[in-house]
């Protein structure tokens, strides 16, 4: 079972975004997580928000690109994930984290 599920299920698809672009792609983890494709009049871009700890936007050249690394966030996202969910979590230990997954995805 995936930890991972369409955000207000599905309905925020299709819809304009704070920035004014369109929402193709928005799912939610259950450990407190974000991550959405928009379609702007100028831009695609892939956001991601670990609720209370970051907001990281990456901005790519094509639907298809943006598709491809959306998938490949989500995965590495489960991994700072699993270091959030981690009994001994501290300060630097989730920065460290959101330090690798940025690194990855700048």
């Amino acid at each position: 079972m995936s930890d991972w599920a369409a955000f207000n299920d599905g309905r925020s698809i299709g819809s304009v975004s704070s920035e004014g672009g369109v929402i193709l792609r928005d799912d939610e983890h259950r450990r407190g997580a974000r991550l959405t494709l928009k379609r702007g009049k100028n831009y695609i871009s892939v956001s991601c928000n670990i609720y209370g700890w970051m907001d990281h936007t990456r901005f790519l050249g094509s639907v298809y690109e943006a598709e491809r690394e959306y998938d490949l966030m989500k995965k590495e996202l489960d991994k700072v994930l699993e270091v959030f969910a981690s009994r001994n979590l501290n300060n630097l230990m989730a920065w460290e984290a959101i330090s690798v997954f940025v690194s990855k995805f700048p």
